[in-house]
C-alpha cells in the first residue's frame, strides 16, 4: 500500500492506495482541486460543503458525459454560498398529458345475511 497526499483548497488529505495507483489518485485529486477552485469567493463556511459543491460539479460533468452532452461550466463569478449549492436548473421536457381514465364499473355489493342473535348466558 502507498499513501498519496492530496491538497484540495486549504487542506491536505492523506489517501491510501494500491501500489502503482499513485499517479491516478493524484490526477483525480487534481480534478477535485480544480472544481474546488471554481467556487472562487462563493465558498461556504464549512469545508465539507465546499467539497460537496466540487463533487456536484464533477457529478454534473459525468451525468452530461453519459448523456453525450457537454457539461455546463460553473461560473467563476462570486455567488452566495447558498446559490452555489444549487446546480443550474435544466429544462424539463414537456410530457403529453395522460388520457383521462373512465372509472371502472363496480357491481353492487351483495347484502350480507344478518348475524344470528346471541343466546343469553345461563
Amino acid at each position: 500500500m502507498s499513501t498519496v497526499t492530496l491538497t484540495i483548497g486549504p487542506k491536505s488529505y492523506a489517501i491510501a492506495c494500491a501500489d502503482g495507483e499513485e499517479a491516478h489518485i493524484e490526477a483525480l485529486g487534481a480534478m477535485i482541486a480544480e472544481k474546488y477552485a471554481q467556487l472562487g469567493s462563493a465558498r461556504a463556511p464549512l469545508e465539507a460543503q465546499n467539497l460537496l459543491f466540487a463533487a456536484l460539479f464533477l457529478a454534473d460533468e459525468l451525468a452530461e458525459a453519459r448523456k453525450g452532452k457537454p457539461a455546463a461550466k460553473p461560473a467563476a463569478t462570486a455567488k452566495p454560498a447558498a446559490a452555489a449549492a444549487k446546480p443550474a436548473a435544466k429544462p424539463v421536457a414537456a410530457r403529453k398529458p395522460a388520457a383521462p381514465r373512465k372509472p371502472a364499473a363496480r357491481k353492487p355489493a351483495a347484502a350480507k345475511p344478518a348475524a344470528p342473535a346471541a343466546k343469553p348466558a345461563v
